[in-house]
């Protein structure tokens, strides 16, 4: 009689457990791209954390730093996607890492001693002077006691002298007035032209007097970032650091558009002088003034209204004015003295 015979079993290593199985392409894929947008970011969140603007592309998108939490986010959906751990927890990393940053930057307390007088101050880029027309509108509405202009050339200036009469402005000081290089200071308290900040582009400087006090007014305008422009931007910036550093405490106001946040070290250095941003201590840290193609929330805060601690800012305006690619930054002050 015959016998079945069982059929031949497997060694049990045949199977070796840990071989491993091969993700599906699309989760490769989906990883990849995690990774590489994740790269992008890191560089960027990692030189804002070493506190340098380093070199093109970096300063251009420092100016966007909090629209950087988009890539972040879609990365960590796509690391979820792609089954991969690392990418989950670098992509966790860096969102937390943008929304430490997205704080407003420096410390605010309330100035000393009893309030002196009200300024309302305007600080508008009319962009070749094509905005004249909106600013003047502008300022004849909300009468403005100081107006700094970025961009106001030769007819933009001569819009201004014939619109806003010198019964409502009679004190000017102005530099350049060549396309983009020119700008001016307009005033319904007196002033005395002061030694400006050197630059590619017109910054006049001059001192006011407010009810006895001698206030530093300086208008800024730096070069912009632009690839090719990065070093004179930063020197230009530093620039107008030097003229705030130098105010030894006095009064002072520093307007216009810096083409720079608080997100590039080189306008971080201007605060770390001691002055505040006006819109920040009135509570609109962020609040976009260019491009004005995009829509708020969108954009970059690169005009600002920065002062010495003796000023309190309480309200923080951002006008359209129309025919320039910036909003005006329109801001209460109150000048205290100790």
């Amino acid at each position: 009689m015959e016998h079945a015979t069982a059929p031949p079993t497997a060694p049990e290593d045949a199977f070796p457990a840990d071989v491993p199985v091969r993700r599906p392409g699309r989760w490769r894929l989906a990883a990849w791209t995690a990774g590489l947008l994740l790269a992008g970011v890191s560089a960027v969140l990692g030189c804002r954390a070493a506190d340098t603007d380093a070199f093109t592309p970096v300063p251009q998108v420092l100016a966007f730093l909090p629209w950087l939490l988009a890539p972040a986010a879609l990365a960590l959906l796509l690391a979820a996607y792609g089954r991969w751990r690392v990418g989950l927890v670098w992509a966790v990393a860096v969102l937390g890492g943008l929304a430490w940053f997205m704080e407003p930057y420096g410390k605010v307390a309330e100035p000393d001693g009893p309030p002196l007088a009200d300024l309302r101050v305007l600080a508008s880029n009319v962009e070749f002077g094509r905005g004249a027309p909106g600013l003047v509108k502008a300022v004849r509405e909300h009468e403005p006691d100081l107006v700094f202009v970025s961009e106001c050339d030769r007819a933009c200036q001569d819009t201004l002298r014939e619109e806003l009469p010198d019964s409502a402005y009679p004190y000017r000081v102005a530099a350049g007035g060549n396309g983009a290089d020119g700008s001016v200071i307009l005033a319904n308290v007196p002033l005395k032209r002061a030694a400006g900040v050197r630059g590619t582009l017109g910054m006049p400087g001059a001192v006011a007097d407010v009810k006895g006090v001698a206030v530093r007014l300086q208008l800024a305008h730096p070069m912009p970032p632009t690839p090719g422009d990065v070093d004179r931007w930063r020197a230009e910036l530093g620039s107008l650091r030097a003229y705030a550093a130098a105010g030894d405490g006095r009064p002072t106001i520093l307007a216009g558009d810096f083409n720079a946040t608080q997100d590039h070290a080189a306008f971080r250095h201007i605060l770390d002088t001691g002055l505040r941003d006006g819109a920040r201590v009135a509570g609109a840290s962020r609040t976009p003034t260019w491009p004005t193609a995009l829509p708020r929330p969108f954009g970059a805060q690169i005009d600002h209204v920065l002062t010495t601690p003796d000023f309190a800012a309480h309200e923080a305006r951002f006008l359209t004015i129309g025919n320039t690619d910036h909003r005006a930054v329109l801001l209460d002050l109150t000048l205290h003295r100790g």
